[in-house]
């Protein structure tokens, strides 16, 4: 615990470094490390309990992620100046890098460990999230905490066809592709990211990319532990009590039993159902007090022979548990303007599987406002997943939104926002409700979104559908199958869970877990192939039930207008207080915003009645008035004087009609020609240059009179 200050770099190719530094803060934590690159700093810290608690037969891992407002010189937006709970991006980054850590720990590790990484400092040349990885494995590495080797992350982007890693904002806008890779020296295991339709071989060439950077900080990485001597030897536990002799039992009595129901086609309730009845039947050999002493590890002997027998039937038999082949995709069924009070609505069903998606659009009201250490931006486009337990029929309590819902939301979103037109001027909100849930809920949100977003009219460059393909292996044999379309027992048995969408040109987003250690690119390649055939048939099937987005939007959607005034109108537009703008929305039932741009007003008007969006219109046009010298105008006479009419355009707008511009000929008395309330026409002549008033001319609108031939 006071060990002294240590050091290691870590050269990137481009010639930036990576700093690793223990020693200085955070010493009472089990392991501590500084992460420095450029002027981003993240503090990541590790304490594991050194026992577990009672009951416990899991590895209960916490990764938290906090981005300090402080370390970008910010104070937090909103009423409350400090930092709450954690932001979606926060989130996101703490299932990234937990991802990538659980498979690191001993499956009989069950002691509870608490990963937390800060952002100190932020420097805009360097994106923190790409480092959170780097941070939490090197103060894990640092520790006597049983784990079974160093992993890293890096995000890797593609700007004009050259790789590069951990880029800049400026940088990571530009991308064309973007992922974070999360690997051990030997395997990778994590990948995610968003991409502008690249094909199969370009995400492997990436993927290549970045698990050779990671390679380099593992080892650099290894350096500093060594040099501070605390990993080695670990910490000697026992979380487990086993009986060999109840194990060897229940596999030499249950396993064929086992196998055969898997083999056996069924349904996920049919088959759930059928294992917990071997279960039960077993159990029925014990007493009660016997029951009470062994049977949680009943329960776990039990779940590992199913696991076996269920892999082993998939790899011998060919036959998935539902008696499809590894590369069938489950029976589809879709349905769009499902809901018709809505803007856009539709049900996509793959098996078990189904999400009710609903588009709704709204103006710039409706963004979603991003206040982050990193930049203040609008999202006009966002989608929510929602998962409720009686998708799966479950019975729980509902707390919140969970961070598995953010995550799935987060890749779904990922994977459609790149087809939203950069014209379409709605703020549009996907929300999935998965009402079924037997695998890849996830992809279904994809292509429901798809499908109601073609059912809004919105006029998306291309369809985007999606698939999760799974992997079981066997390491003695060799074999290997990989899945099509997985189901949730093939995801919760297998070694991989590798999400990927897509159009018809190329790929959109990715996410892949790889449970097991040394993973071919072999198998990730062919998971990419097989992941293409299914996407394409999928979107077959989706495109059958809508081809192409409706010409039209929703007769109850909001129609949406945008003026474009100068700068100096806004203020007139607003009126003091917010009073003018608020008159003229509640007149005419309409919402309207004004934001500031390269010093124009953008003016947007929305609402679902025509008649008072032309009001509004009316009204903003009226106020903004600014006649043009040369323009012919219809305007009001609203006062006389001696000299001449003055004529309204606009509310407060006048001009002077002299006398000598009613009439062609000679007018001695104005009233001769026109009166109070007289609509006439006008032409903009010139400003007065003394009054700076307007002239304005009735008579060079009137034919002119021919001269009189002289004798």
């Amino acid at each position: 615990m006071n060990y002294i200050e240590q050091t290691e770099e870590i050269r990137l190719n481009d010639g930036r470094s990576i700093t690793l530094e223990t020693g200085k803060l955070a010493k009472q934590a089990d392991g501590s490390v500084v992460v420095k690159m450029g002027g981003t700093m993240l503090l990541a810290t590790v304490v594991g309990a050194k026992e577990a608690r009672e009951g416990v037969d899991f590895m209960p891992l916490t990764v938290e992620y906090r981005e300090k407002f402080t370390a970008a010189g910010k104070i937090p937006g909103g009423f409350i100046k400090r930092e709450g709970r954690p932001s979606d991006d926060e989130i996101l980054t703490m299932r990234l890098v937990d991802r990538v850590l659980r498979p690191l720990f001993p499956d009989d590790y069950h002691a509870e460990v608490q990963v937390i990484i800060n952002v100190l400092s932020y420097d805009a040349s360097v994106l923190p999230d790409s480092l959170a990885g780097l941070a939490a494995s090197t103060a894990l590495a640092l520790t006597d905490i049983p784990f079974k080797n160093p992993i890293s992350e890096v995000r890797v982007v593609r700007v004009d066809g050259a790789l590069s890693i951990n880029p800049d904002l400026e940088t990571l806008k530009k991308a064309d592709l973007d992922i974070m890779v999360g690997a051990s020296k030997d395997s990778v295991v994590m990948v995610e990211g968003e991409m502008a339709e690249v094909s199969e071989q370009e995400m492997l060439e990436a993927i290549k990319f970045a698990h050779e950077a990671i390679k380099d900080q593992i080892e650099a990485q290894e350096r500093l532990a060594e040099k501070v001597g605390k990993s080695f030897p670990k910490r000697t536990y026992c979380h487990e009590v086993n009986d060999e002799k109840l194990e060897r039992e229940i596999k030499e009595q249950l396993y064929q039993e086992l196998y055969d129901i898997a083999k056996e086609p069924s349904e996920k309730h049919e088959r759930s159902e059928k294992f917990d009845k071997a279960l039960k039947n077993w159990k029925e050999k014990y007493s009660e007090e016997e029951l009470t002493e062994i049977e949680p590890l009943i329960d776990k002997y039990f779940g590992k022979v199913k696991k076996n027998a269920v892999r082993q039937m998939l790899l011998n038999e060919g036959v998935r548990l539902d008696g499809r082949s590894p590369q069938e995709i489950r029976p589809i069924w879709c349905e769009v303007d499902y809901l018709p009070a809505t803007h856009g609505s539709s049900v996509f069903t793959r098996g078990e599987t189904q999400s009710l998606s609903v588009v709704t659009l709204g103006s710039s009201l409706d963004v979603d406002r991003i206040d982050s250490i990193i930049e203040e931006y609008d999202k006009k486009f966002y989608l929510h997943y929602n998962f409720p337990p009686f998708s799966t029929g479950e019975a729980r309590p509902i707390r919140g939104t969970s961070r598995r819902e953010i995550g799935h939301g987060n890749l779904a979103e990922r994977a459609l926002k790149r087809m939203i037109p950069a014209d379409n001027p709605y703020t549009i909100r996907l929300v999935s409700d998965i009402l079924e849930s037997n695998g890849s809920s996830s992809m279904a949100t994809v292509c429901a979104g798809t499908l109601a977003l073609m059912d809004a009219g919105i006029k998306i460059q291309k369809p985007v559908s999606g698939i999760a393909m799974g992997l079981i292996t066997d390491q003695e044999s060799g074999k290997w199958t990989v899945l099509s379309d997985i189901l949730g027992d093939e995801d919760h048995l297998g070694d991989m869970d590798f999400k990927v969408t897509g159009t018809k040109d190329g790929i959109t987003a990715c996410q892949m877990d790889i449970k097991i250690s040394g993973l071919s690119y072999e198998i990730l390649e062919k998971a990419l192939m097989q992941a293409k055939d299914g996407r394409l048939h999928i979107m077959d099937k989706m495109l059958e039930t809508i081809a192409e987005p409706n010409p039209q939007l929703k007769p109850n959607a909001p129609k949406l207008v945008t003026l474009m005034i100068k700068s100096d109108f806004i203020g007139a537009v607003i009126g003091p207080g917010g009073k003018i703008i608020q008159e003229i929305q509640a007149n005419t039932n309409t919402e309207i915003s004004i934001d500031e741009k390269d010093n124009m007003g953008i003016v947007e008007i929305s609402g679902k009645d025509q008649a008072g969006i032309d009001e509004a219109i009316r009204r903003v046009k009226e106020i903004t008035f600014e006649p043009e010298i040369g323009e012919t105008y219809t305007g009001k006479v609203v006062s006389i004087k001696p000299f001449g009419a003055f004529v309204e355009l606009k509310r407060g707008t006048e001009g002077l009609v002299h006398i000598s511009e009613l009439e062609w000929h000679r007018v001695n008395n104005v009233e001769d020609v026109v009166n109070i309330g007289d609509i006439i026409e006008v032409k903009y002549l010139e400003n007065d240059k003394k009054t700076g008033k307007m002239r304005l001319s009735r008579k060079v609108l009137l034919p002119k009179p021919e001269k009189k031939n002289e004798e």
